[in-house]
């Protein structure tokens, strides 16, 4: 596909986040990722000014684009009110849709992510939940977290949740009828269909790389390279 700047345009968030930017740096100043990433969301609105297809495929093949928190505090500083979170939003959109986010290694937990967050919410009606978010999986939260999980019903009573039950509380047990409404509006506004892209081109990408999907998925999730952080 080609037009690439032209495919950006469509998207509301794009529209929204991208004006006539002035190379200042202010956004680079502020983000916190690039205190940490080699992350630079000034050149990346750089770039995307361009309209050049080839350096555009570039970033969306990129590892750059998957920096971002999306918290917005570019859009707080920015003297042109310009949002690169905004426009890093509707690059990560493309690439998803164009199936390039499986040419770099924060591109491929895009498979992962929306197993566990969507798989959450259409089984819970929660983005994060203790069932799903095991110690074994997050050995960095410490020792601390390992006893919460290992007697996570008697800690979370301690803390005045419902956990798992009928009526009010927090962690409460999601009626059925509303999961069915969750899952309705995944159907109707795309997200059941962004979920079966991102498997799809994953497993493609997983096959040339000669490993399973579970493999595949596996890697995504565990590996993290150090050429990402500033040091």
């Amino acid at each position: 596909m080609k037009n690439l700047f032209g495919e950006l345009c469509k998207d509301y968030r794009f529209k929204e986040g991208f004006h006539n930017c002035i190379n200042c740096g202010t956004c680079t100043a502020v983000c916190p990722a690039a205190e940490f990433y080699r992350y630079d969301p000034r050149r990346i609105v750089d770039i995307v000014q361009t309209r050049d297809d080839d350096k555009i495929e570039d970033l969306l093949k990129s590892e750059t684009i998957w920096y971002c928190g999306e918290c917005m505090s570019c859009v707080t500083r920015c003297p042109r009110g310009n949002g690169p979170g905004l426009v890093v939003m509707a690059l990560r959109d493309l690439s998803i849709r164009l199936g390039f986010f499986t040419e770099s290694e924060k591109g491929r937990q895009m498979l992962p992510l929306t197993h566990i967050m969507t798989g959450n919410i259409l089984k819970y009606g929660y983005c994060v939940h203790p069932e799903t978010f095991r110690w074994e999986d997050h050995k960095e939260s410490g020792p601390v977290w390992k006893w919460h999980t290992d007697h996570l019903e008697k800690s979370l009573a301690r803390q005045g949740a419902n956990y798992m039950g009928d009526g009010p509380g927090i962690l409460r047990k999601i009626p059925q009828e509303s999961l069915d409404e969750l899952k309705a509006i995944f159907d109707v506004t795309g997200g059941t269909e962004r979920i079966h892209i991102v498997e799809q081109y994953s497993e493609k990408k997983a096959s040339q790389m000669g490993k399973s999907l579970q493999e595949y998925e596996k890697a995504a999730f565990e590996y993290c390279s150090d050429k990402h952080f500033n040091r």
